[in-house]
């Protein structure tokens, strides 16, 4: 893809992205969480990293490095969004607490719900009908 095409792209991803991990996030981060914090962070963390994942790391691999690009990419965004997470809204008392876990599982497992069906959509061409 073209750098035009990914940035129009972008928007109709981003907001998918969001649909899918935000209930996610929602009914799995730890309680300890206010719905406002569950409903900013479907927001946020995909704000932060999308963009790194749509429009840098697509430009960084040709076409028949898909599978590097998608390990380096599905590494990249939940690593960095359990980071930026943990940065944000994690305590001192929680580290290595079944909270914290419970955090960062739930926010992997988002991601991979995106990504899987990203990769549904992809394969069955919804992209190309959808832009």
């Amino acid at each position: 893809m073209s750098p035009n095409e990914l940035w129009h792209f972008l928007p109709l991803g981003y907001l998918l992205t969001i649909l899918i991990e935000t209930p996610i996030l929602c009914v799995g981060l730890s309680r300890r969480h206010p719905v406002s914090r569950r409903l900013f962070a479907g927001v946020w963390l995909t704000a932060c990293t999308y963009p790194i994942v749509t429009l840098v790391l697509p430009l960084l691999f040709t076409p028949d490095r898909r599978v590097l690009y998608l390990v380096v990419a599905e590494t990249f965004a939940p690593v960095a969004e359990c980071t930026l997470f943990w940065l944000a809204f994690g305590k001192t008392e929680e580290a290595g607490r079944r909270s914290m876990w419970r955090d960062f599982i739930t926010i992997i497992i988002a991601n991979l719900a995106s990504f899987g069906l990203g990769e549904v959509m992809n394969t069955w061409g919804w992209f190309g009908l959808l832009g």
